[in-house]
């Protein structure tokens, strides 16, 4: 009794509970997850995962482009620029600046003759008093890349990888002196002489390869099912580490199973009437209807079926005539799905009688080219010739009468358990009574429907008066075909 009184909201709630509680996140890791590859087992789910949008991805490029900023103001701050003691060096010696260029002193010994021709000064060197912060720009921007979770692990280790082997490359060739610089500095102010040139480099290659690869494997050292975060942010949907795989997998159930509902629903509801029931809650006894202005109404029945229909064990007791039956509906029905008849909507069937109507709702309805209502009349037309089509191929002799009206009806819903749609007035009556007398093979309709039709150059005969119960005699007429087409 209170699960029958739950909210439907609280439902899924307790569903998806009891799900993720059903199986523990260790099981749910060993079972998905490549621990050494930190992918999926499944190539569908990783296929899966690489398409999913990444809610965070735009804080991935702002924290990205803040390393960018900081890395461009430590180049700032450690490459000279500054020009001012060249300038003040030429206004001393009153020369130009162009002439004052940087030395290094290459001989350890202070004592120089001023008779030598050799210069002291070597050519133009690379100079950095703080070659170290290269190293630490480098490791800033492995950050970047790491932060990105969306990138497959593989593509972030081979990236990482290939801007630490183009750095290491750059530091040993072209820019060694500057760490042999910072190494003599080292050297100077050591109280015990070293190798200091491999110290730093030694230093700086484990500060450069081991610290991010070691960042890389925390969580195959901390977890012991070594998952990387962005699959488990996936294998929880964004819900946090302890949310497993399996409320992913319920909920896409769930959904698969609303859409499928939402398509009985259709089925049963129109559309418009289908959204005005699923927008908010509705009371059992809440009466939904809509009055309408003017809608085309059929009804096509097929005259000879009671003849057709027989109960035999060679048709397995009737069944064959129904499955026979069935299969001229589902025809209708797919015909009345077509882009052309999409103002229309097929309301129930009785037996072998096809009830449908145009023009129920704003949006099919055409109050000033009356579409609603020519759509409604090609639709039964299209009848006609499936019935011949479905005839010859299966050697039947089915004959279909249909009768057509137009006017105001009451369209609602009705039923709590079990609702059904469906349209009543005068205009149904009618429209019912065009069809019961009718003859096979032709579409009756009425006085008000032909003078709508013939005015859009329909081909329309007149039959004559009708006696029709509840009406007596009425004058009706036979649709033809519909305009010439130029």
């Amino acid at each position: 009794n209170t699960q029958e009184n739950m909210n439907p909201e609280d439902e899924v709630d307790e569903f998806l509970g009891r799900a993720i509680d059903a199986r523990s996140i260790d099981r749910l890791r060993s079972e998905h997850v490549r621990k050494f590859l930190l992918t999926f087992r499944k190539p569908e789910l990783e296929k899966k995962y690489s398409k999913e949008v990444d809610d965070r991805f735009g804080a991935y490029v702002a924290c990205s482009c803040l390393v960018f900023l900081f890395i461009c103001c430590i180049q700032i701050t450690i490459v000279p620029h500054n020009q001012d003691l060249r300038v003040c060096l030429a206004e001393e010696y009153n020369t130009k600046p162009g002439n004052v260029n940087a030395c290094h002193i290459a001989n350890s010994n202070a004592n120089y003759s001023l008779d030598l021709e050799t210069g002291l000064c070597g050519g133009e060197r690379p100079n950095c008093n703080f070659p170290e912060y290269f190293t630490y720009c480098v490791l800033l921007s492995l950050l970047a890349c790491a932060v990105f979770l969306q990138i497959s692990s593989i593509g972030k280790l081979v990236l990482m990888l290939l801007i630490e082997l183009v750095y290491i490359i750059m530091m040993e060739v072209p820019g060694a002196i500057l760490f042999d610089n910072a190494d003599l500095l080292v050297t100077a102010n050591s109280l015990s002489p070293t190798n200091g040139t491999w110290t730093w480099r030694i230093t700086f290659l484990y500060q450069l390869v081991f610290d991010p690869l070691k960042r890389k494997l925390i969580p195959l050292n901390a977890d012991s099912d070594g998952v990387d975060p962005g699959t488990l942010d996936y294998a929880g949907h964004h819900f946090g580490d302890e949310k497993p795989l399996q409320a992913t997998e319920e909920k896409e159930e769930m959904e698969e199973l609303q859409a499928y509902n939402r398509r009985l629903l259709h089925n049963i509801l129109p559309k418009d009437v289908a959204a005005h029931f699923l927008a908010r809650e509705r009371r059992n006894d809440e009466l939904y209807y809509q009055s309408c202005e003017c809608v085309a109404v059929m009804f096509a029945s097929i005259s000879n079926f009671s003849e057709f229909y027989v109960e035999l064990e060679a048709n397995n007791e009737g069944v064959e005539c129904l499955r026979l039956l069935n299969e001229i509906i589902a025809d209708f029905d797919e015909i009345i799905s077509e882009e052309q008849f999409r103002q229309l909507e097929k309301i129930k069937t009785i037996g072998s009688t096809y009830m449908a109507a145009s023009g129920l709702n704003d949006s099919t309805y055409d109050k000033v080219g009356k579409t609603h209502i020519k759509a409604l009349a090609d639709y039964a037309m299209r009848l006609m010739d499936q019935m011949k089509y479905i005839n010859e191929h299966s050697f039947n002799n089915f004959q279909m009468k249909i009768g057509l009206n137009i006017g105001p009806v009451v369209a609602g819903v009705i039923g709590a358990r079990k609702p059904q749609y469906d349209i009543w007035g005068n205009t149904v009556n009618v429209a019912s009574r065009m069809d019961s007398t009718g003859v096979p093979d032709r579409i009756q309709v009425t006085t008000d429907l032909y003078q709508v039709l013939s005015a859009e150059s329909y081909h329309l005969e007149y039959r004559g008066l009708v006696k029709v119960k509840g009406k007596g005699e009425m004058c009706t007429y036979f649709l033809n075909e519909g305009p010439d087409i130029s």
